[in-house]
């Protein structure tokens, strides 16, 4: 009953805890489409409705509420949160000296 259950710390992004080495943009893709996804919901779009909006098919909304994001650039799905009434900011700020992690990139979603 004492036995210890081996574990490994997150590292807060589980693409690189996995070893994908584009790992960061896996992880702004998912944001992303997660906000997408969260929109489309809200707004009780089917996905024929959401395709007319966004300016796509349905099998490109499909792949993008499953997470199959790999034919989908950053910048295309920041234009369809555009396309969704959606400001998008980008932040530049110096990492801080005594931080010894990588430099940051993350997409931080404002509560609607």
């Amino acid at each position: 009953m004492g036995d210890k259950i081996k574990h490994t710390k997150s590292s807060g992004n589980v693409y690189a805890d996995m070893g994908f080495k584009d790992a960061k943009e896996r992880l702004v893709k998912a944001d992303l489409a997660i906000k997408i996804n969260q929109i489309i919901q809200k707004r009780n779009y089917k996905q024929d409705k959401a395709a007319d909006v966004l300016g796509i098919n349905q099998p490109k909304i499909s792949a993008i509420a499953n997470g199959r994001l790999k034919d989908f650039s950053i910048e295309r799905l920041i234009e369809f949160l555009n396309k969704l009434d959606q400001d998008v900011e980008i932040v530049v700020h110096q990492k801080p000296k005594n931080k010894r992690r990588a430099a940051l990139f993350k997409v931080v979603v404002a509560a609607a």
